[in-house]
């Protein structure tokens, strides 16, 4: 019989792997400003909200608030390097607005966060009160970043074409919530985790339903349309942005 601590390890590890692939996906996104020099129309709001949700996670994995949680906390600091990263990039190549806008955002955010800590650690006593505050807030905003594709879902429905919904970002997406559903369910039960990864396994599979549903439609669109009115590259688009590749 296999020993669950060491299948929920592992599931843990290939989840932590799949996670690293999508904190890094905006790399790309990234290396473009710093070659442009530019941030052009891009926001900064996906990364602002990911550092929050990262934070959060980095919290709750600790030990005095949820034990047992090593991977989780692992990957999600893994993710607050990525993201302090970006928007540091960021930081260097926008406006004057722009940098304005990250400060005051970063300024709320650190409040926020060491205010929950402090409540945390100072009034609630035991693991299980300070799970229970920290996971439904992680929760929050981690459904937050897994629901954040129904808007490209509705284009793509109104649309009827895949192009802004790319195959291997949804498949991603669909195996990292399988992936970390799959580590809460395992003793010992995670609630928490559980809660917004079975939401993200479901938004995931959805999108892969849709693009069964529509790359037909959009192959055929292709095939009857102007070949000359291709673009030259591939819109790739993630939960951060928008690459052109």
């Amino acid at each position: 019989m296999v020993n669950p601590a060491v299948a929920r390890n592992v599931v843990g590890i290939i989840g932590n792997v799949i996670s690293f692939g999508l904190f890094f996906s905006p790399a790309p996104t990234f290396y473009g400003i710093v070659k442009k020099k530019s941030v052009e129309e891009f926001k900064p709001d996906p990364y602002l909200a990911t550092l929050l949700n990262c934070a959060f996670w980095v919290f709750y994995g600790m030990p005095f608030v949820h034990p047992n949680s090593i991977l989780v906390l692992t990957i999600n600091s893994v993710g607050l390097v990525f993201e302090f990263f970006y928007l540091t990039i960021y930081y260097i190549y926008a406006s004057n607005k722009g940098r304005k806008k990250i400060l005051v955002f970063l300024l709320v955010e650190l409040i926020f966060f060491a205010a929950v800590a402090l409540v945390t650690m100072l009034a609630l006593h035991g693991t299980k009160k300070r799970s229970l505050v920290v996971g439904i807030l992680s929760d929050i905003f981690n459904v937050m970043m897994y629901v954040s594709p129904l808007t490209v879902m509705a284009k793509v429905i109104k649309t009827k074409s895949v192009k802004y919904m790319p195959f291997w970002l949804s498949l991603a997406n669909f195996l990292n919530g399988v992936c970390w559903t799959t580590y809460a369910l395992i003793h010992p039960f995670d609630l928490y985790v559980l809660i917004s990864n079975g939401i993200g396994a479901i938004s995931g599979l959805v999108q892969l339903i849709l693009y069964a549903c529509y790359s037909s439609c959009n192959s055929e669109k292709d095939d009857d349309g102007d070949h000359d009115l291709k673009p030259n590259g591939v819109q790739l688009s993630n939960l951060n942005g928008t690459v052109a590749v």
